[in-house]
């Protein structure tokens, strides 16, 4: 069964959410990865197989980006 997190994010460039995203297909090959940047959380929404919610925020904060899980 797959996985599917919602993360709020302060990610407002679409430049630097190109970026995001290709460091996070890196990091998790497998998953389906997109931002909505007009959704007014700017969501990040990531489905795959069992992958480390903990690598994803420390990704995005590595980038200089908040993210956090959306309830």
């Amino acid at each position: 069964m797959a996985q599917v997190e919602i993360f709020k994010t302060n990610m407002d460039d679409e430049h630097a959410a190109l970026k995001a995203l290709q460091m996070l297909q890196d990091a998790l090959p497998g998953c389906e990865i997109n931002f909505d940047l007009d959704d007014c959380d700017r969501v990040l929404r990531i489905k795959g197989e069992a992958f480390d919610i903990g690598l994803v925020q420390e990704k995005m904060k590595w980038l200089g980006h908040q993210c956090g899980l959306l309830p």
